[in-house]
């Protein structure tokens, strides 16, 4: 049976001209604007600074940040377009997880990734 609210992962770029506290106050803002919203969050991975695979803005660096969290449907549009609003997130992707992932989000987070592989194989 599914769960009342899709889980969904969330990865956003920062500008990387922003300071560490400045880059902590961002994630934690979209943090709080889920939790605020409805969202459940399960886990925030702040994954660093890291090279773009082409410029975005002149800029070939940038913060890459994580956030997988169970929200309500109607809330993604606004969840969306607040992203695109914001200066600082150059670019974001947020995707609904179908049933296989979120099997595969469980046992990756639980540690079994590798025998549930090589059982499917």
């Amino acid at each position: 049976m599914a769960s009342a609210s899709p889980m969904y992962e969330l990865m956003y770029i920062i500008n990387p001209v922003l300071n560490e506290e400045q880059t902590g106050d961002i994630v934690k803002r979209v943090e709080t604007y889920l939790k605020d919203n409805g969202a459940s969050i399960d886990q925030t991975n702040v994954i660093g600074s890291q090279r773009l695979a082409y410029p975005i803005e002149k800029k070939r660096n940038g913060y890459y940040v994580t956030v997988n969290f169970t929200a309500p449907g109607e809330f993604i549009a606004r969840l969306d377009r607040a992203l695109r609003i914001n200066d600082e997130i150059m670019r974001h992707l947020l995707l609904r997880y179908d049933a296989k992932m979120q099997r595969h989000y469980q046992a990756q987070k639980s540690g079994a990734s590798a025998p549930a592989a090589t059982a499917e194989a």
